[in-house]
C-alpha cells in the first residue's frame, strides 16, 4: 500500500471521534466483545455498528482560508438551494423585516457531521426550536423540522445566521454556541445526529459563490465574500 493511499485513510477515516459519538462507540465496542461469548452472529452486527460509528463521528482537521469577510460553510454536504428573499427563522427574526439568502447544505449519513462556525463574530443569538423530522432535504425542513439557529453578529455589524436542521432519522442536535461568545471562523461548534441539513443566511447584497449540486467541505469552502463584488457564480454539470 502506498504512503498516498495511508495518508488519504489517515485524512478521512482514522481520525479522531467527535466527543457526542465516544459512547456509542464505547457501547458498541462493549457489546460486541459481551455478544461473542454469546451469539457469535449478534457480535458481528454490534462490531459492524462500532465501525459505523467510528467512521461517522470522525472530526477531521481542516484548513480555513485566513480572511475575515469570507463565510465558509458551516457541514459538510450537496448544496442542495440557494433561496433569496426569505426572512430568518421565527425565533431569531425578532422584529427584523430584513430578506436574506438562504445557502442549504445536505448533509448525507456519510458525510462528516461536525459542524463549523461560518464566520468570525460574537453570538448575540442562540435558540432552540424542537419540531417535526421531515427529509432535510425538502425545502419545508427549514420552517417544519427539529433546529438551532444562532446569529453571529461580524465586527463590521453584519448578522449572518447559521442554522442546524434534525433529518429524518436525526434525533440529536448539540450546539455549543454561548450568546455573547466571541467566535472564529472554521471552529468547531456542534454535531448533528444522523442526516441531517445546515442553512446559513446572510444579507442578500451578498453574492453566493457556490452552486446548487456543488460539494461543500465544512469550514474549508467559502460560500461568499462579505467584502466581494463577484457576482453569484452559475455552475454546469460537465
Amino acid at each position: 500500500m502506498s504512503f498516498s493511499v495511508i495518508d488519504s485513510l489517515k485524512k478521512t477515516m482514522l481520525v479522531k471521534p467527535h466527543p457526542a459519538g465516544i459512547p456509542f462507540i464505547i457501547g458498541g465496542a462493549a457489546a460486541t466483545v459481551v455478544l461473542a461469548l454469546i451469539v457469535k452472529f449478534l457480535a458481528v452486527i454490534a462490531l459492524i455498528f462500532t465501525v459505523f460509528c467510528l467512521y461517522f463521528f470522525r472530526d477531521p482537521e481542516r484548513v480555513t482560508p485566513q480572511k475575515s469577510s469570507l463565510i465558509v460553510a458551516p457541514g459538510d454536504g450537496v448544496v442542495s438551494a440557494i433561496t433569496g428573499g426569505v426572512s430568518l427563522p421565527a425565533e431569531v427574526a425578532g422584529d427584523g423585516k430584513e430578506k436574506y439568502t438562504r445557502i442549504s447544505i445536505f448533509l448525507s449519513v456519510l458525510d462528516v457531521h461536525v459542524n463549523r462556525i461560518p464566520v468570525g463574530g460574537k453570538v448575540v443569538r442562540r435558540q432552540y426550536k424542537g419540531g417535526k423530522f421531515f427529509n432535510a432535504d425538502l425545502d419545508k425542513a427549514s420552517e417544519e423540522n427539529e433546529r438551532s439557529a444562532a446569529i453571529i453578529e461580524t465586527a463590521g455589524g453584519l448578522r449572518i445566521c447559521v442554522v442546524q436542521i434534525a433529518g429524518l432519522i436525526a434525533r440529536r442536535i448539540v450546539n455549543d454556541m454561548k450568546k455573547d461568545q466571541a467566535v472564529v471562523t472554521g471552529a468547531r461548534f456542534g454535531i448533528i445526529r444522523f442526516g441531517s441539513r445546515v442553512d446559513v443566511y446572510m444579507p442578500e447584497n451578498i453574492a453566493p459563490l457556490v452552486c446548487v449540486g456543488q460539494r461543500a467541505v465544512g469550514g474549508e469552502t467559502v460560500l461568499a465574500d462579505i467584502d466581494g463584488n463577484e457576482p453569484a457564480r452559475k455552475g454546469a454539470i460537465v
